[in-house]
């Protein structure tokens, strides 16, 4: 066993039903109704849901259609990102007063590193109550959070005791922790990875990890080794204050759905403009061009193609993207059409660890 591992005190804070909760704590008619925050037209898409709502089954990304048949009592609610904004701020100052080492993920969720922290307090369970209990002072808000060594474990700690609740996996109940855990609660395992897990025999964290890395790799990717790792309590990434985004993409959803190939083009034009802008505000480039396109039935494909050099202009990227169009028929009628640009000229590499290393924790380590 080795301990080469860094021990932290990661705290992982997440807001409950943020957007949703923001309505309703602005509009006092709202509380204790269903909501979604979303457009109710027949082409909208919930942003958010309450956890009223989330009783009958509505969920972010669901269409309104769906929505309003699961709950018919429903009440749609246009999303405010301004004030959500306001809110994410407060938040966010909350979390500097206890560390500079704060890493949004969102609006309404951050990770924090207190290994070392401004209140000099040794334990982190006691810091995640206290920013708790000040959110809701201070903005009227419920928070949830996970707290354990490292940002993965801490990220699924959060959703045990959810809504306003926390869980803390110390450093010796980690392994322990995810055994016993359902592979759909990882963090980064999602419906169709884990309908293919299942379709394999593995159902829990246990499961996970009586497979082979080599056999993991082979049905699951470069993620296998993730998978592979994550289950062994092994997740070095530290908390980034300055995140650097992986990749940037734009998006548009359609009043009508497109059938083809000619109409998406003139579309194509005004998203591949959209993405050069945020790509020249922000000095960035990339390699990789990826469509994304969902299908009137709400399937999604993605088609990708990795060039030898960095591009940002959008007579380039229109250029990819109508490439990349065309490579395959359309399935269905079109709602949605997406471009985005990866493998950026920010992204540094970092150095693998050793395939033979796992970790301890029998460190005396209190949280």
């Amino acid at each position: 066993m080795s301990n080469d591992f860094p021990l932290r005190k990661i705290i992982h804070v997440d807001m409950d039903a943020f957007y949703a909760s923001v309505e309703q704590l602005d509009d006092p008619n709202l509380r204790g109704k269903p909501i979604a925050v979303g457009g109710s037209s027949e082409r909208g898409v919930v942003s958010a849901a309450s956890y009223e709502a989330r009783k009958y089954g509505v969920r972010s990304a669901m269409s309104s259609v769906v929505a309003k048949r699961n709950c018919p009592e429903l009440i749609f609610v246009k999303a405010r990102f301004d004030r959500y904004k306001e809110i994410s701020k407060q938040i966010r100052a909350i979390f500097f007063d206890y560390t500079d080492l704060v890493e949004p993920l969102s609006l309404d969720e951050a990770y924090l590193d207190v290994t070392t922290n401004k209140k000099g307090n040794p334990s982190a369970t006691l810091i995640a109550q206290e920013i708790r209990k000040r959110i809701l002072e201070e903005t009227g808000l419920n928070a949830s959070a996970g707290i354990s060594i490292n940002k993965f474990v801490a990220k699924v700690a959060s959703d045990i005791n959810k809504p306003n609740g926390q869980k803390t996996v110390n450093p010796e109940e980690v392994l322990a922790f995810l055994e016993d855990l359902e592979i759909r609660k990882f963090y980064g395992v999602g419906k169709v990875t884990a309908d293919k897990m299942y379709h394999l025999g593995i159902f829990t964290g246990k499961d996970l990890k009586s497979k082979s890395e080599e056999f993991l790799e082979t049905n699951f990717g470069k993620s296998g080794k993730y998978y592979f790792n994550v289950v062994r309590g092994i997740h070095t990434s530290p908390v980034k204050p300055h995140r650097i985004p992986k990749s940037v993409g734009a998006e548009r959803t359609f009043n009508e759905n497109l059938s083809s190939e000619i109409f998406m083009l003139e579309r194509l034009e005004h998203i591949a403009n959209e993405l050069e802008r945020r790509l020249q505000k922000s000095k960035i480039a990339g390699k990789t061009v990826t469509l994304k396109i969902k299908y009137s039935d709400f399937t999604l494909n993605t088609r990708s193609k990795t060039l030898p050099y960095f591009i940002s202009d959008k007579r380039l990227i229109i250029e990819t993207a109508k490439e990349l169009l065309y490579q395959d028929k359309l399935q269905n009628s079109v709602r949605l059409l997406g471009i985005s640009l990866a493998n950026l000229n920010t992204e540094k590499k970092e150095h693998p660890k050793s395939e033979n290393e796992t970790v301890s924790f029998q460190l005396k380590f209190d949280f």
